[in-house]
Parts: C-alpha cells; sequence; structure tokens
C-alpha cells in the first residue's frame, strides 16, 4: 500500500474501535459467564479488570499503532531497537485475529439464523442444539457472515467500513435501550437484578477471577494487536487515554445493559442462568416465546444481536485484511476474495465441529469452538496484552518516555508519572499472575 489509509472522523475511530470491542463478547458470552461465575461477583470484578489492566494495555497498544503507523506484522520492527525480536508478537497477533475468526463468524452466522426465523415467525419450530449439528445451517450462515463482511471491506476504508460501523453502533444502541427498559419492566426483574448486581463474597473464587480476567480481555479486543490496528488509522488531535476511557465506557456499557435484558427476563420466565452457551439463544427464545409480542421483542433483540456480532467481523476482518495488504502489497478487493476465503475455510472447523467433524481437544464434549477459544481467550489476548505492557514500559522494548510521548499527544486525559508503577509494574505482574493460574487451574480432562 503507498499510502496508509485514514479514517475520515474522531467519530468513526471511537464507533470503529467500540464496534471491534462491542459484540459476542458482550452479549453472548458475558451474559452466561456471568452466570456460570456467580452474577454480581463476577461483574464486580470484570469491572475492577477493564480499569486496573484494560484500560492501560488498550491505551499502549492504541500507542504503538499510532507511533508505528502499521499493522500489527511491522510496527514492532519501526519502535523496537536493533536485534530485538518483539516483532515475532507481530505474527502472534495475525495467528488470533485468524483464530478469533475461526469461531467468531459462526456464532454471528448463528445469531443471524435466529434473527431470520423471529422475522420469519418460525420461531417456536427450532432449538440451539438442531441448529449447532445441522452441517448446512451451519456452513450456509457462516457463508453468508463471511461474505457480507469482505463485501464491505472491498470498499475503502472511509466509504466502507468506517460508514457501516457508524450506522451499526448508532442503531445498537438504540434498540439495546429498547430492550433493556421491556426487561426491567417484567414481574420478575427485581429477582433478576439481585442475582445480576449484588456482590456476594461467597461466590469469590480463583477461577471466578480468571474468568473475569480473560473476559475483561476478550470484551474489549486487547491483546492482538486489533487496537494498534486502528491506532495507526488516526491522527494526533486526541491523547489515548481518553480516547481509551471512551471506548472502554460504551463497551462495559452494552455489557451491562445486555445482562439488564436477559437475568430479568431469565428470572420472570425461570430460565436457568447456568445454561452456558446455549443462553442467549434457546433461553432468551424462550422467553420471548412466553412473551406477548414476543416474535417481534425477539426480532429486535436479535437484530441488535446481529450489529453487534457483525461490527466485531467487521473490524477484526479488517484488521486481518490489513496486516495481508501490507506484506504482500494486495489491493482491497484481492486480499478481501483471499482472505475471506481463507477464514471461511478455518471457521468451517467450527461450523462443522457439533455434526461431521468432531473433535475433543479437552474435557469430553468439548469441541472445535472450545479450542479456538482457549487459543484465544486463554493464551493470546492475556499474553498479547503482557507483551504489550512489557513493550512500553520497559527500556528493553520501546520505553516509558516512548510511550507516554504518544499517548500524551492531543487535547483529552494525560498519562502522569504516579501512574508508572501501576503500567509498568502491577499490570504485567497482574496480567502474568493470573494467566499462570488460569492455565493451572484449566479444566484439560
Amino acid at each position: 500500500m503507498k499510502e496508509r489509509e485514514r479514517l475520515g472522523s474522531r467519530l468513526g475511530f471511537i464507533m470503529l474501535s467500540a464496534g471491534c470491542a462491542i459484540g459476542c463478547g458482550n452479549i453472548w458470552k458475558f451474559p452466561w459467564m456471568c452466570g456460570e461465575n456467580g452474577g454480581g461477583s463476577f461483574v464486580l470484578i470484570y469491572i475492577i479488570f477493564l480499569i486496573i489492566l484494560g484500560l492501560p494495555v488498550m491505551t499502549m497498544e492504541f500507542s504503538v499503532g499510532r507511533a508505528a503507523q502499521a499493522s500489527p506484522l511491522f510496527m514492532y520492527q519501526k519502535l523496537e531497537k536493533p536485534g530485538q525480536k518483539w516483532h515475532i508478537h507481530g505474527y502472534m497477533s495475525l495467528i488470533g485475529n485468524l483464530g478469533l475468526m475461526a469461531f467468531y463468524t459462526v456464532v454471528t452466522g448463528w445469531i443471524i439464523y435466529y434473527f431470520v426465523k423471529f422475522l420469519t415467525g418460525r420461531n417456536a419450530s427450532f432449538g440451539f442444539d438442531e441448529m449447532i449439528s445441522s452441517p448446512s445451517v451451519n456452513v450456509t450462515y457462516t457463508a453468508v457472515t463471511v461474505a457480507l463482511a469482505f463485501i464491505i471491506l472491498c470498499f475503502d476504508l472511509q466509504k466502507g467500513l468506517e460508514r457501516v460501523s457508524k450506522y451499526l453502533m448508532s442503531a445498537l444502541l438504540v434498540l439495546i435501550l429498547i430492550l433493556a427498559v421491556k426487561s426491567l419492566l417484567l414481574s420478575g426483574a427485581a429477582k433478576g437484578l439481585e442475582f445480576y448486581l449484588i456482590p456476594k463474597t461467597s461466590h469469590i473464587t480463583g477461577n471466578v477471577v480468571v474468568s473475569a480476567m480473560n473476559q475483561a480481555f476478550f470484551t474489549i479486543s486487547v491483546g492482538m494487536g486489533s487496537m494498534a490496528m486502528f491506532g495507526s488509522y488516526i491522527d494526533r488531535e486526541r491523547s489515548l487515554l481518553g480516547e481509551s476511557v471512551n471506548i472502554i465506557f460504551l463497551d462495559t456499557f452494552v455489557a451491562i445493559v445486555a445482562g439488564l435484558i436477559i437475568f430479568p427476563a431469565c428470572s420472570t420466565y425461570d430460565i436457568k442462568v447456568t445454561s452456558g452457551p446455549s443462553l442467549l439463544f434457546d433461553s432468551m427464545a424462550g422467553v420471548f416465546n412466553n412473551m406477548t409480542a414476543g416474535r417481534w421483542w425477539g426480532t429486535l433483540f436479535f437484530l441488535f444481536m446481529v450489529f453487534a456480532a457483525l461490527s466485531t467481523v467487521l473490524a477484526v476482518c479488517e484488521s486481518i485484511l490489513a496486516m495481508i495488504r501490507e506484506l504482500t502489497g494486495w489491493k482491497r478487493p484481492k486480499g478481501c476474495l483471499i482472505c475471506g476465503s481463507v477464514v471461511f475455510g478455518l471457521s468451517l472447523t467450527t461450523a462443522l465441529g457439533f455434526s461431521v467433524l468432531r473433535f475433543q481437544p479437552f474435557s469430553e464434549g468439548t469441541t472445535w469452538l472450545n479450542f479456538w477459544d482457549f487459543i484465544v481467550s486463554t493464551n493470546i489476548l492475556p499474553f498479547g496484552s503482557l507483551i504489550f505492557a512489557l513493550f512500553c514500559c520497559n527500556p528493553a522494548g520501546w520505553g516509558w518516555d516512548n510511550f507516554v510521548h504518544e499517548a500524551n499527544t492531543g487535547k483529552g486525559l494525560k498519562i502522569h508519572s504516579w501512574m508508572k508503577p501501576l503500567f509498568r509494574f502491577i499490570v504485567p505482574a497482574a496480567i502474568l499472575f493470573v494467566y499462570i493460574f488460569g492455565l493451572a487451574t484449566y479444566s484439560w480432562k
């Protein structure tokens, strides 16, 4: 690429970065992780990790991208000292983005399928297990997701991804508020809110802490270079700590409001909140099927989910595309065709993993989805976040002074000297401890 593409506005950057963060991690994964890990206790630890770990790492990742003006594959080469090997993480970033799309596009396809079912009035004749065990349904809707994403990405950055992200995110925020008001007026809302919002110390365990940290990194998409990618698309008019606060606030707002939709509804209709990945699908479908005008409320809910999931698919696929284009020099259409084909091929493992490509990587009942999620959520996201922290804050990497100069350039919130111990010592130490603890206690068998 001869000249680096630019986003047209600050709003476009915020919406695009928030779109990358806001998605299935907020609406699909966050509620069932919350349901399985003690409700309010999980929410509290999750928010703490977002503030003390997620915010610093996002600021560091944006800074590296903006300073280097390159994709994750090449950004370290521009900032590291001769002979250093930090750039190896750039290749891990590409693997992480591909691994995420290997299952995320399938989950997005599930959401589109449920939306179509509710829209066409066939919402009482299907189920989650039936859907995931159908090769034709999984492959078809995964193909729709991948094709839609890369068709949009064929256009240049401002006319394609930036414009679509603005519309998607605006519609998403309106829909989620409408659905939350509807759910909070249900008869069992108080009981659901008690479970969801009131922490209980007895529910806090080591596994809950690990799950909360991994979910914090997953939901804001830090650690695998996507945010650095978007940082490379913006100018230096705004400081990056302030922009990170805005994006994390939007991301957390959507996640919390998603819980305000789901848990009052589950309590009202006596749906188990510990049903895992199917919570969003079978449980919420059951809620809407028992609700007055449920077909249309269900249609709105899954439309909102489609917008949330697609915003992330678009953002991460743009990161993949940008890395491959910098590596090869391909134009957008050619890059989209080849990258889309690779993403679709990888996603077939998950799409067919519940039927013809059965694979149990860990304990009995695990699938390709668990494998890819383990690679991305349990390893690449926290490990990548650790790399960014070490690279930005140590003399052996880019260095604290260089990082702070880049992060503080422009108007907005600044990083101050008293924050240095948090960024340089507390953040990497906490990430490393929880990462190792998570691997040691992972359910391998």
